[in-house]
């Protein structure tokens, strides 16, 4: 048998880490996403502390990079960038004792916009994967060098142009040896409906990390995350696979709320 964690969003400030740790304790929660999506707001010494309050709450402790990321850019300067943010949260992360590291891999480019042909698109798609894979085996290179015990995990993205399909991300995993996160908001936005059983085919890793909030979306998919309705955790709950141990990081602008409330659906199962 497997196990899910749930937690959530954000650990806010490092003055308040201990309370907020505390309190997520208390709640009955497993897990935190530390968010440095606009900068990496911890230092090495402030990160070990950290480490030590998570332990004694025993809440396990993940990351998601930066928002400003694109492994796929035209610009040199804006790759190199990119990378460098990564390994600045791979090297916090490291010291945090959090070991999965998300971010959001790329974009497909503006030559993807002006595609006419399915082959057109097909080669874009393409050249792109390779760009991303070759980065990220570079990344996992310094990684093992520093001995930082992280994983990368890319994350399935919510917008049609942006690379993180289901498949990508699955191929992504195959061929660099990478892990991964799981957002089911954004699958539900990029293909209009969740696929649970393609999601065990694509993914039989035993551990997954897993993103999960309310979406609003449209045709070129996600624009929002929401409030996730009770209704949601319950369909969401009945399609996880048994066998896996799971972490859920609930990414809904009331990620605390949202969280007690999937916890209650959880134990009333």
């Amino acid at each position: 048998m497997g196990s899910i964690k749930i937690g959530p969003t954000g650990l806010g400030s490092v003055r308040e880490s201990e309370k907020t740790l505390q309190e997520f304790s208390k709640n009955g929660f497993n897990n935190c996403e530390v968010l440095f999506v606009q900068k990496v707001y911890i230092d090495k010494e402030e990160a070990k502390e950290i480490k030590e309050f998570a332990k004694k709450n025993k809440i396990d402790l993940s990351v998601h990079a930066q928002y400003f990321i694109n492994l796929n850019s035209e610009e040199k300067e804006k790759v190199h960038a990119s990378i460098q943010r990564i390994l600045k949260c791979c090297e916090i992360g490291h010291e945090l004792g959090a070991k999965s590291i998300v971010f959001h891999p790329g974009f497909y480019g503006k030559e993807f916009q002006k595609t006419k042909t399915l082959e057109d698109k097909k080669r874009v798609e393409e050249e792109t994967f390779q760009n991303i894979k070759k980065r990220v085996l570079e990344i996992m290179e310094t990684i093992e060098k520093k001995k930082w015990n992280v994983e990368l995990c890319p994350e399935t993205m919510g917008k049609v142009n942006v690379f993180g399909s289901p498949e990508e991300i699955s191929r992504l995993v195959k061929e660099t040896g990478c892990s991964f996160c799981i957002d089911f908001a954004h699958i539900l936005a990029r293909e209009k409906k969740v696929d649970y059983e393609k999601i065990k085919r694509l993914f039989p890793q035993k551990k997954w990390h897993c993103h999960f909030s309310g979406i609003e979306y449209g045709d070129k998919g996600e624009r929002n995350h929401i409030r996730v309705e009770k209704k949601q955790w319950k369909e969401l709950f009945e399609n996880l696979p048994k066998d896996k141990d799971i972490t859920i990081v609930c990414e809904s602008p009331y990620s605390v709320e949202d969280c007690i409330e999937g916890l209650k659906v959880l134990n009333d199962k």
